[in-house]
């Protein structure tokens, strides 16, 4: 415990998403634990690695965002530190950039908090809203679909190896996934911004671990969406809902009632079963799923069986990208190279 020195503080913004009328930010407010992922030795990868899971988080503070028009709209955090600051009905429109992206400011309302203020209270947030002339949008895992992580291994070992002591900077990306997911971003024209949606199991303490991967390996930017480490626990609970994984999807297809999407997975859990679903609760608007080998030939057998007679959306179990990219462009969702980058 640090009795004589104060913590400084820091507000944690997540890439989310939103549309012209509706504001949709979240992230945290934690003491800051100077973390600094790309920092070389190994004990200091340890040490990183320790501060990213053993977090101090800011209870019931208010906070502000800022918008690029000076429009000021407030929240509070929970009791975990997350903040959701939401507003529908406004008028957004013209305040993204080319790209679509919103780039806001948050602030702490309260100047005066026990602790010393990081920089000059003002930290940086996004929000995707993605253009009107989307061709469609992208939806895609990332545990052995992008980042090889080792979901099947025994006792989740290569899970624990890869996570706790391998930097950001140094965990390679599934070859040719950041070239078809670039692809699918211009999409058929060769120049749009097709959305894409990061969604995982993984906890929130990984988001700038997980947002430098995408960024080192030269995916296209996107709303990355995982899940806070109290949801872990509640998958024992008797009655689980439905996972969150599953629910943040639907939200997207909410969100964006005109638009299609790709569904990108691997066949090592659960996205084949829960894409099913979803093209089933949204019909018509599921253009594809691939689902990435892994390498456990029991799993890829009862994915398959589970696709076999499946005829409502094209569907494609990938063992090399280039055959998602080749099914792509039969598709006509691709164009037949990369155009601008």
């Amino acid at each position: 415990m640090r009795l004589f020195k104060k913590d400084k503080l820091q507000i944690i913004g997540f890439q989310s998403y939103g549309t012209p009328s509706k504001l949709y930010l979240r992230g945290r407010a934690l003491e800051d634990e100077e973390i600094d992922l790309e920092q070389k030795g190994f004990f200091n990868l340890l040490r990183n690695t320790w501060k990213r899971f053993e977090t101090d988080e800011l209870k019931a503070v208010g906070i502000n965002a800022k918008l690029p028009d000076q429009t000021v709209f407030a929240g509070n955090t929970d009791n975990h530190g997350y903040f959701l600051i939401k507003k529908n009905n406004i008028n957004l429109t013209h305040l993204a950039n080319s790209e679509g992206w919103l780039q806001c400011e948050l602030s702490f309302q309260n100047t005066h908090l026990k602790h010393e203020i990081l920089h000059q209270n003002k930290f940086p947030i996004e929000m995707l809203i993605p253009n009107a002339e989307a061709e469609f949008g992208v939806i895609s895992d990332i545990d052995d679909t992008i980042l090889r992580t080792g979901v099947v291994s025994s006792l989740k070992w290569q899970v624990l190896v890869n996570t706790f002591f391998k930097r950001a900077t140094n965990r390679s990306a599934l070859e040719g996934a950041a070239d078809f997911y670039q692809m699918l971003h211009l999409g058929h024209s060769g120049v749009n911004a097709n959305p894409i949606f990061y969604v995982s199991h993984s906890p929130w303490n990984l988001y700038r671990y997980l947002k430098l991967f995408l960024k080192t390996n030269d995916f296209p930017k996107g709303p990355i969406l995982l899940r806070s480490m109290a949801s872990f626990r509640a998958r024992n609970r008797a009655n689980p809902a439905i996972p969150q994984k599953h629910q943040e999807i639907i939200n997207i297809f909410k969100t964006y009632p005109k638009l299609s999407f790709v569904l990108i997975g691997d066949s090592g859990e659960h996205d084949g079963a829960i894409y099913q679903k979803v093209a089933e609760q949204f019909p018509g608007r599921v253009k594809a799923i691939y689902l990435r080998s892994v390498n456990d030939p029991k799993r890829v057998k009862r994915v398959c069986e589970l696709f076999e007679n499946y005829t409502d959306v094209p569907f494609k179990m990938v063992y090399k990208t280039e055959e998602a990219i080749a099914h792509a462009k039969k598709l006509n969702l691709i164009t037949s190279s990369r155009i601008n980058h």
